[in-house]
């Protein structure tokens, strides 16, 4: 006699999209930040590093375990181990609370200092690009802790949260490998083709656009240009200088 499962699993398609964009995002964060941080002092760059300080040892280690974490969870779904998945979500929202707090300070700290990684660009006017990630990546958060109870849409909001923190990973390529690429565009580029594939996704599973990707795509896209529009204001201006 066979019993059957009341436990619903995952589609096939499911089980290897989700992993497998994980991986893929992991794979741009290990290459844009290789020379900075993952293979420091074994791949040279065509500008000097800064030196390492503890906050950036502290905000590196919390990104990298951010990013962990997210293949983990994904491959937890796929093998329908949603029990881990779930105790392990609520470490998962510490830590996320843990990256808007690091990021701020390692912000203002690279504002106090001056240092900007994109060349032409005031430290002022990119302080807006680091803080208009945070205000992205922490309603995006937010929005799959909320939906946590609807699978369908939990991982979308956390997947596209995962595009935003991709874009200091993806600045850094050009940086080091193609410098006559401008960085912001490219990393922007980066994370609007990880949405567009998700797109692709959900018209091949739904036939349309899920509401998830529709409304966290569209807060993606509006504060990709908005948060240099922001910086180049003199109300920001102002108050980034008044921080320094």
């Amino acid at each position: 006699m066979t019993v059957a499962s009341n436990v619903a699993r995952p589609a096939r398609a499911g089980s290897i999209f989700f992993p497998a964009m994980a991986w893929a995002m992991m794979a741009v964060v290990f290459i844009g930040f290789a020379p900075s941080w993952f293979l420091r002092g074994y791949i040279p760059t065509p500008i000097p590093l800064p030196p390492i300080t503890p906050l950036m040892i502290v905000h590196g280690a919390v990104f990298t375990l951010w990013m962990l974490l997210f293949i983990t969870q994904t491959s937890l779904v796929a093998a329908n181990r949603r029990d881990i998945h779930r105790k392990l979500g609520w470490w998962g929202a510490g830590l996320a609370v843990a990256m808007v707090v690091l990021g701020c300070m390692a912000a203002l700290d690279s504002l106090r200092h001056g240092s900007t990684p994109v060349p032409g660009i005031s430290p002022a006017t990119f302080f807006a690009v680091p803080i208009g990630s945070l205000a992205t990546f922490a309603p995006l958060v937010l929005l799959g802790v909320f939906n946590r109870t609807r699978a369908d849409y939990h991982k979308r909001y956390m997947l596209i949260s995962i595009m935003v923190v991709l874009i200091p990973a993806a600045a850094r390529i050009p940086l080091w490998y193609f410098p006559q690429i401008m960085p912001l565009l490219f990393s922007f580029g980066v994370g609007d083709i990880f949405l567009l594939v998700l797109v692709g996704y959900d018209f091949y599973r739904r036939g349309k656009l899920h509401p998830a990707t529709l409304i966290g795509g569209g807060i993606l896209i509006a504060l990709e240009p908005g948060r240099m529009l922001i910086g180049q204001t003199q109300w920001w201006q102002a108050f980034a200088n008044s921080l320094v």
